[in-house]
C-alpha cells in the first residue's frame, strides 16, 4: 500500500518521512532534519578559493554544488557525503591557505630584518 503527499499529492513509499517531490511531512509526520538538505559549504567553498587555496576550494565547491541535488532526488545518505567531504575540503583549504599567509609575512619580516641595511649599502650597482 502506498500513500500519498497531502501538500503536493505525489506517491511516496510506505516508510517515507519527508515527500521526495515537495520535501514536506508525509502524513502528519514531525518535519525533522531529514526534511532540510544538509548544508552545503558553497559559500565557504567560494570564499575559500578565492582568498585561500584554489585547488582545495575548488574541490569544496564540486561536492558543494552537488548536495542539494542529491537531497531532492531522495539520496539523503549521499547528500550528507557530499556535504561531509565539502566541509572537509573547504576548511583545509581554509587552514592551508591561513598558515601560508602568516608563514609568508613571518618571511617577509625575518627578511626586512636579516637583509633591510645591507640593501641600502648598493649604491647605483656599481656605479
Amino acid at each position: 500500500m502506498s500513500k500519498y503527499c497531502q501538500n503536493c499529492g505525489a506517491e511516496v513509499a510506505d516508510e517515507a518521512v519527508v515527500c521526495v517531490k515537495c520535501g514536506c511531512a508525509v502524513n502528519g509526520a514531525k518535519a525533522t532534519d531529514a526534511s532540510k538538505p544538509p548544508k552545503t559549504w558553497l559559500v565557504q567553498s567560494i570564499l575559500a578559493t578565492i582568498f585561500c587555496c584554489l585547488p582545495l576550494g575548488i574541490v569544496g565547491i564540486i561536492n558543494a554544488s552537488k548536495v542539494e541535488s542529491k537531497f531532492y532526488a531522495g539520496e539523503v545518505d549521499e547528500a550528507n557525503r557530499l556535504s561531509a567531504q565539502a566541509a572537509k575540503w573547504t576548511k583545509w583549504g581554509f587552514w592551508i591557505g591561513l598558515i601560508s599567509y602568516i608563514l609568508g609575512i613571518a618571511f617577509n619580516i625575518v627578511y626586512a630584518l636579516v637583509f633591510g641595511n645591507s640593501l641600502s649599502n648598493l649604491s647605483g650597482f656599481g656605479y
